[in-house]
């Protein structure tokens, strides 16, 4: 540290993203709360993500951002023969990568106090240490998702699954109901390896962050204290969604996707009070063709409303005829749409969500009920939580081959929409929605935990 600037200056951090748009929104809201503080921010993300997605007029942001190689610059991930090869390369170039830029500010006379980096990134915290800067891991998964990774990591769970599961603080879980890289680990070595990797070096982190809030996995929380210097600082939506002190935090600030956003709003208010229901399995599901039929005919059998975020690459898997019911105003399709806008629609009644920890978060936080149909990674885990532990939905039953059938979305949406399971799971949405502000307002325990860090920062 040098501690000769830092009587004058404010504390300067690198907010390092695994570079995804589900990893990439939560660290900038974070950024952004840590700005209103007087922290000075940086962002660190790739040259591909920087030259193909930031540009875009759109996608503003206070923060700074600085961009380093993953040795795929011109095509990013995808260009990647492998995820292993990805994760391999990227591990590689990029801690070359980080060391020069980090040299690169220090000679131009930019301090750097802290890095906070993801958590599937902790080569980052290696690069850190190695200039005799403090280090900050940033969990994007839910708390009770990465306490049941910590297990395996350290042997308590043992794998393959043979009985249901067991972790402090949490309820038991079926074999199924863990994620997947826990009960089906074979498929994805190089994610599986990142997962359960992030705690490799986790105790030589100064602070642990994790996106979630103290009320809602507060047993969990409370555990996982025991170990670290766990900040709980989320959760990590644009302001005016939550407390509203920073008033120029409208939306995210970056979207991978582009949003054809005044269609969806100009339809969603044509429709009366939560008769919408809003399905969207983010931003990187895969479906099975079988299984968008499945969706689609659903859709039409539940004779509702609703607003379909199918991306792009996923179109040709709708039925040849479903478009046609979208033509009687009954149904929208639609690439991609600002989520957070969506959700807080009055129209909106339901939301069919893959269960992914953001849109779990966005769900919680603006009172909506959801149908959970999880899809892979954390998201098992995180339906069976807002089933059963939360109460703000319900989950669908895939069938033997892996598809969840119409009959049984339609008698899942049905709940949600009409029966008393719907009033109960919708009261118990709002009341998580108020805790949720609590949280990050003045004074809230998010808003305390950053606090602390702040004052860590200012006074070390």
């Amino acid at each position: 540290m040098a501690e000769q600037h830092k009587m004058n200056k404010s504390p300067h951090v690198l907010l390092f993203p695994y570079p995804s748009q589900g990893h990439i929104n939560p660290i900038i809201q974070f950024g952004k709360r840590l700005l209103s503080k007087g922290v000075k921010t940086t962002l660190v993300t790739t040259i591909y993500i920087l030259n193909t997605k930031l540009s875009h007029k759109e996608n503003t942001t206070s923060i700074k951002i600085k961009a380093i190689s993953d040795g795929f610059d011109e095509g990013g991930s995808a260009s990647a023969e492998s995820s292993e090869t990805y994760l391999k390369t990227f591990k590689e170039v990029g801690s070359k990568s980080l060391a020069d830029l980090i040299k690169k500010l220090q000679s131009e006379g930019n301090t750097v106090d802290a890095i906070i980096y993801d958590s599937f990134m902790t080569w980052a915290l290696d690069v850190a240490m190695e200039f005799g800067i403090d280090g900050g891991s940033f969990l994007t998964q839910a708390c009770s998702v990465n306490s049941i990774y910590y297990h395996v990591y350290k042997g308590l769970i043992s794998l393959p699954l043979g009985a249901p599961v067991t972790v402090p603080g949490l309820p038991l879980l079926e074999s199924w109901e863990t994620p997947s890289f826990v009960h089906n680990y074979g498929p994805y070595p190089g994610w599986s390896e990142i997962v359960f990797n992030q705690f490799a070096n986790i105790d030589q982190a100064r602070w642990v962050f994790t996106n979630s809030f103290y009320q809602l996995e507060d047993k969990v929380i409370e555990w996982m204290r025991k170990m670290w210097n766990l900040k709980v600082i989320g959760p990590t939506l644009p302001s005016m969604y939550l407390d509203k002190r920073l008033h120029d935090d409208k939306d995210y600030g970056f979207n991978l996707f582009k949003v054809n956003h005044n269609k969806c709003m100009n339809w969603l208010n044509e429709k009366p009070k939560r008769s919408v229901v809003y399905i969207s399995f983010g931003s990187n599901a895969k479906l099975q063709h079988e299984q968008m039929e499945e969706i689609a005919q659903g859709l039409s059998d539940s004779h509702v409303n609703f607003l379909w975020v199918v991306r792009v690459e996923e179109e040709s898997k709708l039925p040849k005829d479903f478009m046609d019911v979208t033509e009687n105003g009954k149904g929208l399709v639609v690439a991609w749409c600002r989520q957070l806008d969506v959700l807080a629609h009055e129209s909106v009644g339901c939301f069919v969500t893959h269960c992914g920890f953001n849109s779990t978060l966005e769900a919680i936080s603006l009172g909506v009920p959801v149908v959970g149909m999880p899809q892979w990674t954390d998201q098992t885990t995180n339906a069976k939580l807002l089933d059963e532990t939360w109460g703000v939905g319900v989950r669908v039953k895939a069938d033997e081959n892996g598809i969840v059938r119409r009959g049984n979305l339609v008698s899942c949406i049905k709940k949600i929409m009409e029966e008393e399971k719907g009033v109960l799971a919708r009261m118990n949405a709002v009341k998580w929605r108020e805790l949720a502000k609590a949280a990050v307002d003045e004074g809230g325990s998010s808003d305390k935990d950053i606090h602390e860090f702040v004052n860590d920062l200012k006074h070390e």
